[in-house]
């Protein structure tokens, strides 16, 4: 089972006078990882490296930013995965305290720094949805509001036609009992069209 995280976590190393700042946050996207990862660059702009790992939408990617190839940004992703998580990005901004560490150091302290963030954070599961879009009679409005609260399904919009039309998203899971209980209650005058 994928997690994602509830919010974002921080941390904070000092390893031989090099400064590590750790983050493991929600994102939905590459494209919100890399403003993400920006933004940490417009905010230390003396760090000397601002590393990251990607885990969504079932791509992932990791970036070293100038340190030794496979030393940051794969740790890092490794920590990750191992945690099973999806829409998280984990970045690091190091400030370099002039001692070098070594390959193995740096593998080190960059999977420490995200471990330490992770130890905090609450794991969410990833509950597939799918979204739905239902058209009922009018006297049927209230038992489908019903049942769309009773099985934890959000509704995102009603219109009030000729029908009452409900548009919704709900765990994958619960979608097949959720239409045959609408179904059973409108005794076929239910209209229904997925997402």
């Amino acid at each position: 089972m994928a997690f994602t995280l509830a919010s974002p976590q921080h941390s904070e190393l000092l390893i031989k006078k090099s400064r590590f700042i750790g983050c493991v946050q929600p994102v939905a996207d590459r494209t919100a990882a890399e403003a993400v990862v920006e933004g940490l660059r417009r905010a230390h702009p003396t760090a000397a490296h601002v590393c990251w790992a990607l885990m969504a939408g079932g791509q992932s990617a990791a970036n070293d930013d100038g340190e030794p190839g496979g030393t940051a940004g794969r740790p890092m992703l490794e920590v990750l995965r191992h945690h099973e998580l999806q829409g998280a990005l984990a970045t690091v901004v190091r400030y370099f305290g002039g001692v070098k560490l070594g390959a193995g150091g740096l593998m080190r302290a960059y999977t420490e720094c995200i471990a330490q963030a992770l130890s905090g954070a609450t794991l969410v599961p990833q509950v597939r949805q799918c979204r739905l879009y239902c058209a009922v009679p009018y006297a049927l409005e209230g038992f489908v509001r019903r049942e769309v609260a009773a099985i934890g399904a959000t509704l995102e919009e009603v219109q009030h036609e000729s029908l009452v039309r409900f548009s919704l998203s709900l765990p994958e899971a619960a979608a097949a009992g959720f239409i045959a209980r609408i179904d059973d209650a409108a005794q076929g005058r239910a209209v229904w069209q997925r997402g």
